[in-house]
């Protein structure tokens, strides 16, 4: 790539003053005069120093993107002055690849149903994802029907299946999107050292033939198909050329650099990306893309340091969902994007309004809460504790805050409907969530709850919706277990003693046990009859909204032999929400299907 260096060093105000202001920020690594003079006479300067001028744009509130000071394409360490053009895919677009029901289902007990998954699909769609990753169709039966019925549903965003880098999960996804109305079939391979070495005891040229075989039979089925190269960051730049150029010549469109184990930082994954585009065959005719896994709380950042580094799709989670600690936050991805335009330059598809109502939504299904200071869509986000800060937000509110709450939804969860609302306006009001019932029969199961929640609750808010519905889904599916009544005796100094009703196979059951507190004992009854035999990893209690009225949402977490499931209950007595998060979770165990734990990207 060749570099217009005579702009780009007028534009820090020329050599002496270029020197100074890099010996002042970089004072261990001093730059002398003589040495930018060079970098003129030459047409080009080492990456490592193109990454010192992005970290002095920064400090000086500028924004710096080198590709403004691209005018040629080639190879090496250095930034080269030979051949025209640039990379045609870096505009100033950012796509949004959303893994929620994929990578982010793969968070322990996280596990989705297809009705589920619809639901959050639908509201990924509202919110302006461009790309949904539905799942992993060779998984198992279940993740391919899910991925279809997905498919068959929105028609905004491009619909994908992930696959391994073998014809029979290949052809699995590409009969998965078949309905789509824009499908994506995403393939990878791994092509680390010792990836290849200890997992899949493959040898380089091995790995290559399988990349390119994999990406050609991606094309009968589509035209968009993605490569991914996992544990990227941990392979050699050389090799990543070279596989890359060749499932380029094969069909590949989008090409995934993942951060797969978390163990990059944003400074070295800018200057990769830079390196890798310039040194891969045809890199400037594909969208580049970076999975950034937050194992050492860096996924966000270095998320965007891919982006200045050339990447135009970044893949996230909603709530940055996702096995071990995780994967990099859409919310934060996309509102740093947004709020710091003088940096990134750059736009999405994203309706930021929708922010929140999606990270609620997740939150409730999958029975993972939100912290109170997680950023963008944590409760505390925007609260101001501080007198000096209350001051300064009350006299102006951008003092302390870089964007408003209403930027990202927090001001449009209300939902203003009553126990005197009709089934209309209820009707009307889910299919603004997104959530649409299967039959009238659902439709009116769900809207005799909502009556009689609205009879113990003055107000109704969206995230009450949301939990009822998932209440109705999960119990109108044929259980095993079923809640039917539950009593209570407690007292101070004495032990608490539950007494439940419950059914156990379509057969009603009756179980009485104390405990230390009225939910060990409702547990200890249900186990009476169940007799599971699983181990309670986690017991997990949340105000759905504010007030004493509050529904409280409970999650449950069992683990059995190492299966581990989550259940989740709802209910304005938070005793017989964990009596249902309990039965909940009992009925996941029931469920023998087993999802396939492949080696994606994880």
């Amino acid at each position: 790539m060749q570099l217009d260096i005579e702009r780009l060093i007028a534009d820090f105000g020329g050599p002496g003053q270029l020197a100074e202001d890099l010996n002042r920020l970089f004072a261990d690594e001093p730059v002398t005069r003589a040495a930018i003079y060079k970098w003129r006479e030459r047409g080009s300067l080492p990456l490592a120093q193109l990454n010192k001028l992005a970290g002095l744009a920064v400090s000086q509130g500028k924004r710096f993107d080198f590709n403004d000071y691209l005018i040629g394409v080639g190879t090496g360490a250095e930034i080269a002055t030979q051949g025209p053009g640039r990379n045609s895919k870096m505009g100033n677009r950012l796509y949004i690849f959303d893994t929620t029901l994929r990578d982010g289902e793969q968070s322990p007990g996280a596990s989705m149903s297809k009705e589920e998954k619809i639901r959050i699909a639908r509201q990924l769609e509202r919110l302006g994802v461009d790309i949904i990753e539905a799942g992993f169709a060779a998984a198992s039966p279940g993740d391919a029907d899910a991925i279809r019925a997905i498919a068959e549903v929105i028609k905004d965003s491009t619909v994908c299946s992930l696959a391994r880098a073998n014809e029979r999960d290949v052809r699995a996804a590409g009969e998965a999107i078949t309905p789509a109305a824009r499908g994506r079939i995403h393939t990878f391979i791994a092509t680390s050292p010792i990836h290849m070495e200890k997992k899949l005891r493959m040898s380089p040229d091995e790995v290559v033939a399988a990349a390119v075989e994999a990406v050609t039979i991606a094309r009968e089925y589509t035209d968009d198909v993605e490569f991914s190269a996992e544990d990227a960051l941990r392979s050699d730049i050389n090799f990543l050329a070279r596989i890359f150029g060749e499932v380029i010549k094969a069909g590949a469109t989008t090409l995934n650099v993942p951060d797969t184990v978390g163990y990059a930082v944003p400074f070295a994954t800018e200057a990769f990306f830079r390196e890798l585009i310039a040194k891969t065959p045809g890199g400037d005719q594909v969208t580049w893309s970076t999975h950034c896994h937050n194992d050492l709380g860096m996924a966000v950042a270095n998320s965007l340091a891919a982006v200045l580094g050339g990447a135009r799709q970044v893949e996230c989670t909603i709530n940055g969902l996702g096995e071990r600690a995780g994967n990099a936050s859409l919310e934060e991805v996309v509102m740093a994007v947004r709020t710091r335009k003088d940096i990134f330059g750059l736009e999405t598809g994203i309706d930021a309004t929708q922010i929140v109502p999606a990270s609620k939504l997740v939150s409730t299904v999958t029975g993972y809460p939100v912290q109170p200071n997680k950023a963008i869509v944590g409760a505390n986000a925007f609260a101001h504790e501080s007198g000096i800060h209350q001051d300064g937000v009350l006299k102006h509110r951008e003092t302390y805050e870089i964007m408003s709450a209403e930027s990202v939804g927090w001001s449009t969860n209300r939902l203003t409907l009553g126990k005197l609302s009709g089934r209309n306006a209820f009707k009307t009001k889910l299919v603004e969530l997104g959530i649409v019932l299967d039959s009238e029969e659902a439709l009116n199961a769900a809207f005799a709850r909502f009556k009689e929640l609205a009879d113990r609750k003055r107000e109704i808010f969206d995230e009450d919706l949301h939990a009822l519905v998932s209440d109705e889904l999960s119990s109108s599916r044929e259980e095993e277990y079923k809640l039917v009544s539950l009593k209570i005796a407690t007292e101070t100094g004495e032990a608490p003693v539950a007494s439940i009703v419950f059914l156990a196979h379509g057969e009603e059951r009756r179980a009485q046990s104390s405990g230390s507190g009225p939910v060990d004992a409702a547990f200890k009854a249900i186990e009476s009859v169940a007799d599971s035999g699983a181990e309670l990893e986690l017991y997990s209690v949340n105000a759905i909204t504010k007030g004493t009225e509050s529904q409280g949402e409970v999650t449950v977490r069992l683990a059995l032999d190492g299966r581990i499931v989550s259940g989740q209950g709802a209910d304005t007595d938070i005793i017989v929400s964990s009596a249902k998060a309990y039965l909940s979770a009992l009925n996941k165990l029931m469920n023998q299907e087993q999802r396939l734990n492949a080696q994606a990207l994880v």
